[in-house]
């Protein structure tokens, strides 16, 4: 599978350096030839579509600013469904609705996402 277009969120809470890690990731996919998409507001954001785009000519000193510009929440998709199957189905759909290949999540609880 070739990656053309990568999508990125923050979750959790916020903290110093999430934006040098999402100009990091902006740095390396340029350089791939992959497009990158910003999703607002985690996990949340996912769910609502809610994206900006992320280039890099516009974020040259996206590095230099503490916390995201991506915002963040502590949205678990799958807490109190009652199929998390049916949520992940959800989520992958919501991947093809975006157009995005791979989607790179920082910060949050992983065990929070176990089955």
């Amino acid at each position: 599978m070739v990656i053309k277009k990568v999508g990125i969120l923050t979750g959790g809470g916020d903290c110093p350096g999430l934006n040098s890690v999402i100009y990091g990731i902006m740095l390396k996919a340029y350089d791939a030839g992959i497009e990158c998409v910003g999703i607002l507001k985690g996990w949340k954001g996912l769910m609502e579509n809610l994206t900006i785009p992320l280039k890099i000519a516009e974020h040259d000193d996206l590095h230099t600013i503490g916390g995201t510009i991506l915002y963040t929440s502590r949205t678990n998709p799958f807490k109190g469904a009652e199929s998390k199957e049916k949520v992940a189905k959800d989520l992958v759909t919501k991947f093809e609705d975006l157009g995005i290949d791979a989607l790179i999540a920082i910060g949050g609880d992983l065990k929070r996402f176990t089955f």
